[in-house]
């Protein structure tokens, strides 16, 4: 089965540079493994480690959809539903995130997995259209329409990496949205707000979990939609999201480590939700030519 990993860390890399019975096992909640409590906003806060206690991972293929088994024990959600996904190469994505767990598995590490669990239980209970307005609603505090009066290096930095971004958005949702150096940021018209519900409602429920997700990462709509379009890649998406913070950092020097930590984790998170949102977007199984030696 795990040649179906080889070819799924291939993908990732694409990703990166390129613009029914048995025993269970709750996949983070249960009597096994320690309860996590939902956040209040998105999705659930994963518990922290525990020992592994299994050999195998597999996938197999339900009703429902493709179920992940640790041995021969059912993963389940937090509240107990079968941890059934609705495409074989998000199984596969899963699957490989908790093989890949050495001696401790380390939750906060399985993005995937969380935002499965999120999708599956939905513990905030919100419909689609609840979903759209939430993601919708970060324009108003999009980081690329907030802009600084001086230093003018910053200023122009900017300009040179944020506007052409806002630009491509303009011309491939037809948006009009703008930038301000004010406290309040720019005006944004009710035209672009129905655009952009109209372009989210063409996503199922899965993915705007994850586009919230990634929207919720890196701060603005405007990056979300230039990386799930393959516009940017996550590297790019993520560093013009911390361009001010990389410019101070630039002039003034970094903590030692916590910086990088910062970054890595904000890049594997962003990372993870853009791999969600297209998983959750394609078909439903994996060519068999794509598993071959």
């Amino acid at each position: 089965m795990w040649r179906s990993r080889l070819c799924l860390r291939g993908g990732w890399r694409r990703l990166l540079n390129r613009p029914s019975g048995g025993p269970t096992v709750s996949a983070g909640a249960r009597a096994n493994i320690p309860s996590a409590s939902p956040s209040p906003s998105r999705a659930y806060a994963p518990p922290t480690e525990r020992k592994r206690f299994y050999q195998n991972v597999s996938i197999t293929q339900g009703e429902g959809g493709f179920e992940i088994n640790l041995d021969h024990r059912k993963l389940k959600t937090p509240q107990a539903k079968l941890f059934t996904v609705p495409s074989e190469a998000l199984a596969i994505a899963v699957a490989t995130e908790w093989d890949s767990q050495q001696d401790t598995i380390k939750f906060y590490t399985m993005h995937l997995t969380t935002l499965c669990n999120t999708s599956l239980d939905n513990p905030t209970q919100r419909n689609k259209d609840q979903l759209i307005r939430a993601a919708v609603k970060f324009l108003d505090t999009d980081t690329l329409c907030y802009r600084v009066e001086e230093p003018e290096t910053l200023v122009e930095l900017q300009k040179n990496e944020w506007d052409p971004i806002i630009e491509w958005a303009k011309k491939r949702y037809g948006l009009e949205i703008g930038s301000s150096t004010s406290i309040m940021g720019p005006s944004i018209p009710a035209s672009t707000r129905e655009v952009l519900v109209s372009h989210l409602a063409s996503y199922n429920m899965w993915a705007l979990q994850g586009i919230e997700f990634v929207v919720a990462q890196l701060k603005s709509m405007m990056l979300t939609l230039g990386l799930i379009d393959l516009r940017l890649t996550v590297e790019q998406a993520v560093l013009l999201s911390r361009l001010e913070e990389e410019y101070q950092i630039q002039k003034w020097g970094s903590v030692e480590w916590a910086h990088d930590y910062e970054l890595q984790e904000l890049r594997a998170r962003t990372a993870a939700g853009t791999l969600f949102v297209h998983l959750c977007s394609e078909s439903s199984t994996v060519k068999h030519k794509l598993l071959r030696d």
